[in-house]
């Protein structure tokens, strides 16, 4: 999982993102990265590739120059890396592609993807994609392309949501993984009753309520219906959204109490003392149960509309672009191939455990038991999502999306007015 310096969750903070919506609407970045490129027409050396990298924590940074150092002995290229702080890197992302950026870049699928593919700020990557596509499920194909049927990014690692528990807790009280939704509140009910917190719940942050509202509208609605929510398609004061809160406001009784004034880790750790039953979150959740990694499982949010059942997974992919006008086309493609496979992925995720190789090639024999299930759920998807702040317009994700869905926490009865707000909000937004 790519994380920023100031949160474990690869999101960005609210005031990068309201940072960011600035430079795209044309305030001039901080001077570094867009300097920093050869592509765009920059004349860059033919043996050599320049990467944007936004992996700038230590132990990520050391990670990925390892896995260049391997590319630069088996391709006889050189590769100049430009690392840029991780928020920093994001909000200067607009400015950076307009101007003379790096060959190959970092960055994400999804709507992310696709907002800076469609302004033809970046380059067209199928005739890669022609030589790769055997190593990806057709899900991470799909996040991958664009409105007009070509790829932009080399998926490079991932990590998917689900709902997490304690299987020793589990086992001793006699309960079962839920499959639907009914199900799922018997379970809730009966850990009500046993004491606990049936699900553990974190909203301090801003973001993790996000998660459950995404889970809840492509189990209700299915994926097509949410991606085009998230692209500003779809009302949010019609019947399927107002459903999907209705749906919500059923089962907060059994999410912890006062979560506004809880971060994530404490929700975690919650969990981790058997003092709540469940907890939905990514598997980076692991990074809070040292020492009680093996006792930790995870399954997929449960069916709600049998239409649906569980056939999308939240599962955020982290990759790479080519710039729009690479100084060195050849040598960008030859990267980009190189790091499709599972070689550079593997040896990418011996720095992260928490998340696996995007490729279906890759050996999945030295992954831990949360790798290897994350990695089954995955592949077993119809489709993926990326989380509501990397599906949708940031300025929708930082303000309608994180306080509709703390109003809607704090009082659940008010959902038409909620709703109408953030519907007035994308209206703005989506039409600008």
């Amino acid at each position: 999982m790519t994380r920023f310096s100031a949160s474990p969750h690869p999101l960005m903070g609210r005031r990068a993102l309201l940072k960011a919506v600035l430079a795209g609407a044309g305030v001039a970045a901080v001077p570094g990265l867009a300097a920093c490129g050869s592509g765009d027409g920059g004349g860059g050396a033919t043996d050599t590739v320049s990467f944007g990298n936004n992996q700038s924590d230590q132990v990520p940074k050391d990670a990925i120059t390892a896995v260049l150092k391997s590319f630069e002995g088996e391709s006889g290229l050189k590769v100049s890396i430009n690392t840029k702080q991780h928020e920093q890197y994001q909000e200067q992302i607009n400015n950076y592609l307009q101007g003379k950026p790096d060959d190959v870049l970092s960055w994400f699928a999804g709507y992310r993807m696709r907002f800076f593919a469609e302004k033809g700020l970046t380059g067209d990557l199928s005739d890669v994609w022609s030589k790769v596509s055997s190593g990806y499920e057709p899900g991470l194909k799909e996040a991958s392309t664009a409105s007009d049927g070509k790829q932009y990014l080399i998926p490079f690692v991932q990590y998917p949501w689900g709902m997490f528990y304690l299987k020793s807790v589990w086992q001793q009280r006699g309960y079962t993984v839920p499959k639907t939704l009914d199900e799922m509140v018997a379970l809730s009910t009966k850990m009500k009753a046993d004491g606990l917190a049936p699900i553990a719940f974190a909203q301090k942050q801003g973001w993790p309520g996000m998660g459950t509202f995404d889970q809840l509208n492509f189990r209700i609605n299915g994926y097509q219906f949410h991606v085009d929510l998230m692209a500003g398609k779809e009302d949010w004061q019609g019947a399927k959204v107002r459903e999907v809160f209705d749906t919500w406001k059923r089962l907060l009784p059994f999410h912890q109490e006062n979560a506004l004034g809880r971060e994530w880790q404490e929700a975690a750790q919650s969990l981790q003392q058997g003092k709540s039953g469940m907890f939905l979150l990514g598997t980076f959740v692991a990074q809070q149960f040292k020492g009680k990694e093996e006792d930790l499982d995870f399954f997929p949010y449960p069916e709600i509309n049998p239409e649906h059942g569980q056939d999308t997974v939240e599962a955020p992919i982290d990759g790479y672009m080519m710039s729009k006008k690479p100084g060195n086309p050849e040598g960008a493609a030859k990267l980009l191939e190189f790091m499709s496979t599972p070689a550079a992925q593997l040896a990418y995720l011996k720095a992260d455990p928490t998340q696996i190789a995007a490729s279906n090639k890759a050996d999945t024999s030295g992954y831990n038991s949360l790798q290897k299930k994350a990695a089954q759920v995955i592949k077993e998807a119809a489709h993926i999502t990326q989380f509501l702040d990397r599906d949708t317009d940031p300025r929708f994700a930082s303000d309608a999306a994180t306080n509709g869905i703390n109003a809607f926490i704090q009082n659940p009865d008010d959902i038409d007015t909620i709703l109408k707000g953030m519907a007035d909000q994308a209206k703005t937004i989506f039409t600008e």
